[in-house]
C-alpha cells in the first residue's frame, strides 16, 4: 500500500523566515521608492520655489492689502476689513469695466479658437512648403505684446496709419479706428492676429487624430464635413477645451493693447475710449492714477475668483462633451 507522510509543522518555514524574506523584497522598493521622490523634488525644486516666492508670496500681500488703506508711498495706513470689499460691490464702474472684459472674452475666445483651428487644417495637409507657412503663420505669436500694440496703434492711426491710408485712397473718409465705437474691433484684431499660438496647439491635435478613423470614414462614404465634425472635433475636443480654458483667463486678463493704443483727449491728454475701459485697465487706474493700493489688491482678488469659478462653470457644462482617448481619472 501506497502511504503518503504529511510534512511535520517542524518542516514549515517559520514565521521570523517569512519575514525576512518579506522585509528583505521590501527594502529594495522602499528604497527605489524614495529615491524617485528625492529625485522628484530635487527636479521641481526651481519651480516650486520660484512659485512660492513669485506667486504665493505676491498674492498673500495682495490679499492683506485688501483689507487696508495702502496707497504704496505714505506709511500710516488703516486696516478697514472688508470695507474695499463692500465699495467694490457698490461701484458701478468696477461692474462696468468687468461686463466689458467679460464681452471680449465671449467674442474674443471663440473667434481665435476657431481661426487657430482652421490655419491647422490648412497646414496640416500634404502640401508643398507647408514648414513655411506654418512658421510664416506663428511668428506674429512671438512677437511681444509691447511690439504688437505699437504696430497696430500705427497702423489704425486716423492721420497716419496705414489702414486709413488705403482706406481714403478709394475715396472714403478717415476713420477714427483708436476711438469709440470702432476701438474694440481693432482689439478683437490684435488678439485673431496673434491666432498662431492657438494653430500650433491644434495642429499638435490634429496629427494625434488616428488615420484610420478618417479612412473607415472615407469608405462609408462620409463626407469631408461629415467626418471633421463627427470625428476629427470630438477627439479634438480635450484641446479646444484647453484652449477656451486658458483664452478665457488671458482675455480677462488683457491690458498691454489698451494701454499702447490711447486717443487724444481734451488739454493734450491721452485718454482709453470707453469701450476699451476693461477690468484690468480699471485695477491699473487704482493702483498707478489713483494710489489706491488697497482697493486695486481687493479688485484683483475678485478677479481671481471670478476665473475660478468660470473655469469651473466651463468643466462642469463641458463634461459631456469632452471625449478622452484616455480615463484622465484612471491610474497610469
Amino acid at each position: 500500500m501506497t502511504t503518503h507522510q504529511l510534512p511535520s509543522l517542524a518542516d514549515r518555514p517559520g514565521p521570523a523566515a517569512d519575514t525576512g524574506r518579506t522585509r528583505s523584497a521590501e527594502r529594495p522598493r522602499t528604497t527605489m521608492a524614495a529615491r524617485r521622490h528625492r529625485a522628484f523634488y530635487m527636479f521641481t525644486s526651481p519651480w516650486i520655489i520660484g512659485f512660492t516666492l513669485l506667486t504665493i508670496a505676491p498674492m498673500a500681500f495682495a490679499l492683506w492689502l485688501s483689507f487696508t488703506t495702502y496707497d504704496g508711498i505714505s506709511p500710516h495706513w488703516h486696516y478697514v476689513g472688508l470695507g474695499n470689499y463692500r465699495e467694490l460691490a457698490g461701484d458701478s464702474q468696477t461692474w462696468n469695466a468687468l461686463g466689458r472684459a467679460g464681452l471680449f472674452a465671449v467674442v474674443s475666445v471663440p473667434l481665435s479658437i476657431v481661426a487657430g483651428l482652421a490655419l491647422a487644417v490648412l497646414v496640416n495637409r500634404p502640401i508643398k512648403g507647408r514648414g513655411l507657412f506654418r512658421t510664416l503663420l506663428y511668428l506674429p505669436a512671438v512677437v511681444p505684446p509691447v511690439g504688437a500694440g505699437i504696430a497696430f496703434k500705427n497702423l489704425f492711426d486716423q492721420n497716419s496709419g496705414a489702414v486709413n491710408g488705403v482706406w481714403t485712397f478709394f475715396g472714403f473718409d478717415a476713420i477714427g479706428w483708436l476711438a469709440d465705437p470702432y476701438a474694440r474691433y481693432v482689439l478683437v484684431m490684435t488678439v485673431l492676429w496673434a491666432a498662431g499660438n492657438v494653430m500650433i496647439i491644434s495642429l499638435a491635435g490634429l496629427q494625434d487624430v488616428p488615420r484610420e478613423l478618417h479612412e473607415a470614414a472615407r469608405l462609408d462614404g462620409a463626407s469631408a464635413w461629415r467626418t471633421f465634425r463627427s470625428i476629427t472635433v470630438p477627439l479634438l475636443s480635450p484641446v479646444l477645451l484647453f484652449q477656451t480654458v486658458t483664452g478665457v483667463i488671458a482675455s480677462v486678463q488683457t491690458i498691454m493693447p489698451m494701454l499702447l493704443a490711447p486717443v487724444p483727449g481734451t488739454s493734450g491728454l491721452t485718454t482709453i475710449p470707453q469701450s476699451d475701459y476693461t477690468y484690468m485697465i480699471h485695477v491699473f487706474s487704482e493702483y498707478f492714477a489713483l494710489g489706491r493700493y488697497g482697493y486695486a489688491s481687493a479688485l484683483l482678488w475678485v478677479l481671481f475668483v471670478l476665473i475660478l469659478v468660470a473655469t469651473g462653470l466651463i468643466f462642469r457644462f463641458t463634461s459631456g462633451v469632452v471625449f478622452y482617448n484616455v480615463d484622465p481619472e484612471a491610474n497610469p
